[in-house]
């Protein structure tokens, strides 16, 4: 005869379709899953989840606030390193962590949290975080002589480059999440114009993604020989800093180089227009000069015309009793 099963207690209960309700809205979203679906999953009548959570939309709220508080208190705890680069580092590390430990959750984060959900949007999720790093940024930005009131553009714009790419490394899972994070970091941090060929994070965030010490040990990768402490970090920071300066003046010199240039070859230009609008003057003169002359032996020829056909008016055409020619001065008879 089989043993009867154990009755759960309300907060068993409760617990178990929260953890059925999560897969099946990772898997189908909001609108694909129904009461009915998570009350035969769990082995239970429809009744008892509107007894829990009085309908699919209370025990979706209850799953993505759990998903949002869980993440937003990781990136949090990383956000309290005492240096600027570790935060980065560690915030990244965070979220990825997240993603891979919580792939279920974090499909309901990004794909479709739905307003009957009470707690925002996973925007509202990243505005949260941006907000937090934000208070970073303008502690750094002051630091460096920046405007601080910048702060809250960079902040959305270097969260949701670590979201975005938490959304990409969903499914694709590789490299691992250390070497993504490494790579995040290389291009927050130096820019575009600074990448590293071999990023590391630094000995400070390394095995800092876990829960616990035991399971941070196990995660954690061996640090490699060129990772830093932090005052050698500082130093790095200065060094490139330094480095920056030099670039800056650099770019100053070539700048100006580029406007002696610019202003000689402008230069260049104006005595070229000069001198084509003078070839253009030299020309129109000359034609001028051709055309008056065209004119004046036009004129001269027809007061030629006009003296020649003055003449032929004036030489009598013959009288009577005359002849020319070969009989001229004959008189009669002869």
């Amino acid at each position: 005869m089989s043993e009867p099963r154990r009755r759960m207690s309300g907060k068993e209960r409760r617990e178990q379709l929260i953890q059925i309700s999560r897969t099946l809205f990772a898997e189908k979203g909001f609108d694909g899953t129904s009461v009915e679906e998570i009350a035969a999953t769990a082995n239970v009548s429809k009744p008892v989840v509107y007894e829990h959570f009085g309908g699919k939309e209370g025990v979706y709220a209850v799953v993505v606030d759990r998903e949002m508080q869980k993440l937003l208190g990781m990136v949090t705890e990383a956000l309290s390193a005492s240096h600027a680069l570790i935060k980065l580092e560690r915030a990244a590390l965070a979220l990825l962590a997240y993603v891979e430990e919580n792939s279920e959750g974090f499909r309901i984060l990004v794909r479709d949290s739905h307003a009957a959900s009470g707690t925002g949007t996973f925007a509202s999720l990243i505005n949260d975080i941006a907000s937090q790093v934000e208070d970073v940024m303008v502690d750094q930005f002051a630091e460096r002589d920046y405007d601080p009131k910048l702060a809250p553009m960079y902040a959305q714009m270097l969260v949701g480059m670590v979201a975005l790419t938490g959304q990409w490394w969903l499914d694709v899972r590789r490299p691992s999440r250390e070497e993504v994070a490494a790579h995040l970091v290389n291009l927050a941090w130096n820019g575009l114009t600074g990448l590293s060929p071999t990023p590391r994070l630094t000995a400070a965030s390394h095995g800092q993604e876990g829960h616990g010490a035991e399971q941070r040990q196990a995660q954690a990768v061996p640090a490699p020989a060129s990772t830093l402490t932090e005052k050698e970090l500082r130093e790095r920071e200065k060094a490139r800093e330094r480095e920056l300066k030099e670039q800056e003046k650099a770019r100053e010199r070539e700048r100006r180089e580029a406007e002696r240039l610019a202003r000689d070859l402008e230069k260049v230009r104006q005595r070229e227009l000069k001198e084509q609008e003078k070839a253009r003057e030299r020309e129109l003169k000359e034609r001028e000069r051709l055309l008056r002359e065209q004119e004046r032996l036009r004129e001269r020829e027809l007061r030629e015309q006009e003296k020649l056909r003055a003449r032929g008016a004036r030489t009598p055409v013959g009288r009577p009793g005359t002849a020319t020619g070969d009989g001229e001065n004959l008189g009669p008879g002869e």
